[in-house]
């Protein structure tokens, strides 16, 4: 969660026209109380600063923009992080007009700091009618544990069989994990969208553990659309509860992921018919338009679950700055959405970690990523689940149980 404010300073307290430094600790209270009003709906109290370093002299006449976040959610207590900006400065210079001004091509950074608010659980309040604020609810970790790329050669630790797959969304169910986002594989490891192969799959999971069984209707690239579809054919006690949507054609590598507009519809009136909820994969600014035509058109249903897929070369990369983008045009314009965030490769992690301070939802898996940590191999989906764990103990974020995740990605769809 994050808030900002942008003013210009007019306060000179110092000679050579310099501003005093607490005028940065002002707009950071200024912000701060934002973000207490943002997450519990009151001004709460500023208890302490961590730490303030001022990095660059500030004037009269500068344009200064102040951005704070929660870094860590505590009971009563919000951890939060600041930094100033300085965007235009007074342009001073011989033969130049007193009210010249230089805006800057980079940012100045000129103070950052990190202190802590608390807002007293007598204070806190629920929202009013159509206003949004809060604090996130618990985090729910997504284990994706197959895919259609990994291969044994690159890690040994990749479930082929519907046994060992059975066996590996345990352990990932017990490390924490709620959804199981699930590929299959033929017997020589190839993917395939085969529904019998996904039948036995989630058999063996069912009879191992509880947990949301989400399939992909991605596949592999080159796959056709029927192909693709292959687990949606599943009814009773293997039909999965949820499969992925996938609303845009991207470059995926050196190959393309195709998903044509009618293919997309086509898709998404299959897993309509048969009683499954729609994950929507964003791999792309552009697809939340696609997706707010589908929900125009009634092919999709609220609440939307959506995953950015950041990170895959030829979308979208794998930044905050680009998932804070994405996440200000879904609250925008789809409120109430959930998100998650799937950071491919190196990034899974990372993004993995952004995620649970910024109040969403982590994937993690040897779908995505086969590293625990640089250059040393997962053990299996199971050890990321693990680090995903502590990523959100770690910002103070509940990870979700199955009834809470549940509760989240299984409501009934609203008309």
């Amino acid at each position: 969660m994050r808030a900002s404010i942008r003013v210009r300073m007019s306060k000179p307290h110092y000679g050579g026209n310099l501003v005093d430094g607490a005028q940065m600790l002002s707009l950071f209270g200024d912000v701060a109380t934002e973000l207490c009003i943002r997450a519990d709906g009151d001004e709460g109290l500023f208890r302490a600063y961590d730490s303030v370093e001022f990095l660059a002299p500030v004037y009269s006449g500068d344009f200064i923009e102040a951005v704070g976040e929660i870094v860590a959610w505590g009971k009563t207590s919000l951890k939060m992080s600041f930094r100033a900006y300085k965007f235009i400065s007074p342009l001073v210079a011989p033969g130049r007009e007193p009210s010249a001004a230089q805006l800057h091509s980079e940012p100045i950074l000129v103070c950052k700091a990190s202190g802590t608010c608390v807002v007293p659980l007598s204070c806190r309040r629920q929202p009013l009618p159509g206003e949004h604020i809060g604090r996130p609810g618990p985090a729910i970790i997504t284990a994706a544990i197959v895919g259609a790329e990994t291969t044994r050669a690159q890690t040994p630790h990749l479930p082929i069989t519907a046994e060992e797959i059975g066996e590996e969304a345990a352990r990932c169910v017990k490390a924490g994990a709620t959804v199981i986002h699930l590929h299959v594989r033929d017997e020589h490891g190839n993917p395939s969208q085969d529904g019998a192969r996904f039948r036995s799959a989630i058999a063996a999971i069912r009879s191992r553990c509880q947990v949301i069984v989400q399939t992909s209707t991605g596949g592999a690239v080159g796959m056709s659309i029927d192909e693709r579809c292959g687990p949606l054919s599943l009814a009773g006690a293997e039909r999965p509860e949820m499969a992925t949507l996938n609303v845009g054609t991207i470059n995926f590598g050196d190959d393309i992921f195709v998903n044509r507009r009618l293919d997309t519809f086509a898709v998404a009136e299959r897993i309509t018919k048969a009683g499954i909820i729609p994950e929507i994969e964003i791999y792309d600014l552009g697809h939340l338009d696609i997706l707010r035509e589908l929900v125009d058109k009634g092919a999709v249903s609220r609440p939307l679950h959506v995953q950015f897929v950041l990170g895959v070369r030829g979308a979208l990369a794998a930044s905050e700055r680009n998932l804070e983008l994405l996440v200000g045009r879904l609250d925008s314009d789809f409120p109430g959405s959930s998100w998650g965030v799937a950071g491919v490769g190196r990034h899974e992690l990372p993004m993995a970690e952004v995620a649970a301070r910024l109040g969403g939802n982590l994937r993690v898996g040897l779908e995505d990523n086969i590293f625990v940590e640089k250059g040393v191999l997962a053990k299996g989906s199971v050890e990321l689940c693990e680090k995903a764990v502590r990523l959100c103990q770690a910002a103070g974020r509940k990870v979700a149980s199955l009834e809470e995740a549940r509760a989240v990605l299984l409501a009934k769809p609203s008309p």
